[in-house]
């Protein structure tokens, strides 16, 4: 968002330079926005007339004449080239002048128009993929990542890790400290699990009380490293709701996965990996 689209209408040249001999320069620009629409600027200079040495050099070219010697002028007549745009300066009318301000105006105005379709369009994409209470993934986007990832570690044989966790207690939390008191421990849940994964790792929400996390090349190991350290940070952290602290505890499972199987059983094997853990917890 914020940055302009590229290719044709931006690759329309906004500037045009007319350059010459006996011409100068002129320079034909748009401003700034005015009323919604772009103005148009024409400046120029001539060159300044020739005086004293330099008369004769250009009686020579007018006549064909050779030049006297030391004055450095060419024998040859030489043709001015200006042009705009590829537009010869003799043809520059005002209703040329006019069709480039129209033109411009327009480009301007479907710059705009595709910039802000873009930002509808980015916007449309957050509310398909973010959770509704949660800034993380929903299950429909974390499912499509864990896919991809799924993808990628059977093309190339690098392996990847999927987590599963699921907060403890939380109906408890919501019967007695109500409802308010359930979203804001999901969200410091939530909160805990960015703060300790790496900008490649892919943090979602399953449903309810259930969260998942994407390890991109992690072993089993690794997997079952880091569940534990995430486990131990929610579990450590302090959360407070209206002067009461709340204990936070989850269960955990992780599942390692280098192909042959999709996201749907990676995913219902790291959930049976997690109830695994919840009954242990629980004995």
């Amino acid at each position: 968002p914020g940055k302009r689209p590229q290719g044709f209408l931006n690759a329309l040249p906004l500037t045009f330079s007319l350059t010459g001999q006996g011409v100068g320069r002129f320079e034909i620009s748009t401003g700034g926005p005015v009323g919604g629409a772009h103005a148009m600027r024409i400046s120029g200079s001539r060159p300044p007339v020739a005086t004293g040495a330099a008369r004769p050099a250009a009686a020579a070219r007018r006549t064909g004449a050779a030049a006297p010697v030391g004055q450095g002028a060419a024998a040859r007549p030489v043709a001015d080239v200006s042009s705009i745009g590829g537009i010869p300066e003799a043809e520059l009318t005002p209703k040329v002048q006019a069709a480039i301000t129209m033109l411009i105006n327009e480009v301007q105005s479907l710059r705009e128009q595709l910039h802000q379709a873009q930002q509808r369009v980015g916007y449309l994409e957050k509310l398909a993929d973010e959770d509704t209470l949660v800034p993380i993934a929903n299950r429909r986007a974390f499912v499509r990542e864990l896919s991809r990832m799924v993808a990628y570690a059977e093309r190339y044989g690098t392996g990847s890790s999927v987590l599963y966790f699921d907060l403890n207690g939380f109906k408890e939390v919501n019967d007695e400290y109500g409802h308010d008191a359930g979203d804001a421990a999901l969200r410091r849940v939530s909160e805990i699990l960015l703060e300790n994964l790496r900008e490649s790792d892919v943090v979602g929400r399953l449903g309810g009380d259930e969260f998942g996390v994407i390890l991109a090349q992690a072993d089993a190991a690794t997997a079952a490293e880091k569940a534990t350290q995430l486990s131990a940070a929610i579990t450590g952290a302090h959360f407070e709701y209206e002067g009461k602290e709340i204990p936070l505890r989850v269960s955990y499972g992780a599942h390692s996965f280098s192909g042959g199987e999709n996201a749907g059983e990676a995913l219902r094997r790291a959930d049976a990996a997690m109830y695994k853990n919840k009954r242990q917890q629980q004995a």
